[in-house]
């Protein structure tokens, strides 16, 4: 089941979060790849920072790819686990795909699902839009953590 963001706590809490919103070009990439690396090494979460890092970047991707204008790119974490959105108004629904030995892509979301331990897509209603989520550092799948909003972070 995967919740919206904002909308379920979790034990414990996170006790930090980080937002951004940012244009839907190909730069963007990396200036989400640069937020989670500063934000989880200031968190004292370097072991996730590569993982999480590559997740983001091919979230970050598709969105430029396949999504809207801009996304907004949120964070958090209990000094655990990082819990993160990838939120765009684009119609489409990312799903895996099978890519053939000699495909030059289509291997971004296979990535993600190697990499997380839990991740989904939410669909954003009447809203338009959706939200693909992932959680690094749990051990394993479990219940959607969903974090609060607490800080945002201008970029671009």
């Amino acid at each position: 089941m995967t919740l919206p963001f904002g909308t379920a706590p979790v034990d414990p809490a996170p006790v930090w979060t980080a937002e951004c919103l940012l244009p839907a070009v190909g730069a963007s990439v990396a200036e989400a790849r640069a937020l989670v690396r500063r934000e989880l090494c200031r968190w004292g979460l370097d072991e996730l920072v590569d993982d999480c890092s590559l997740i983001v970047s091919e979230l970050a991707s598709n969105v430029v790819r396949h999504g809207g204008n801009v996304f907004t790119l949120r964070l958090g974490s209990n000094g655990t686990w990082v819990y993160g959105e990838v939120f765009d108004q684009g119609e489409g629904v990312p799903h895996q795909r099978e890519a053939d030995i000699d495909s030059i892509g289509g291997r971004g979301l296979l990535i993600v699902d190697e990499l997380a331990d839990d991740w989904g897509v939410a669909s954003a209603g009447g809203r338009g839009g959706k939200t693909v989520w992932f959680l690094a550092g749990a051990g394993s799948p479990s219940l959607l953590p969903v974090v609060p909003h607490q800080s945002r972070i201008a970029v671009g």
